[in-house]
């Protein structure tokens, strides 16, 4: 679990969630595109590349190889389990 507190720390490993809850399935380079158009996020194809690779080490990202190209896509199971930890039904107040 903490694996997954250090990944979402960095508002970089934030935006390519964010961009990967927005469109699945993205290359490296399609990532890379959106961060710099969307977010003015200028790092290199390698920083990204690391920030994906903690992401995928946390669980919360999945890459799949096709031909050539990687594909990212996300994965909530690791974020369910942390609100399934402290949100449990009846617990919240009603509105």
């Amino acid at each position: 679990m903490a694996d997954v507190f250090k990944a979402l720390a960095d508002p970089t490993r934030r935006a390519i969630l964010d961009e990967l809850a927005d469109h699945d399935g993205q290359t490296l380079f399609e990532l890379c595109n959106r961060l710099i158009m969307k977010h003015q996020l200028h790092s290199s194809r390698q920083a990204i590349s690391q920030h994906l690779e903690l992401l995928e080490n946390a669980g919360l990202v999945q890459s799949r190889r096709d031909g050539r190209y990687k594909f990212h896509h996300l994965n909530t199971a690791p974020l369910e389990h942390l609100t399934d930890r402290w949100l449990k039904p009846g617990t919240q107040e009603e509105q």
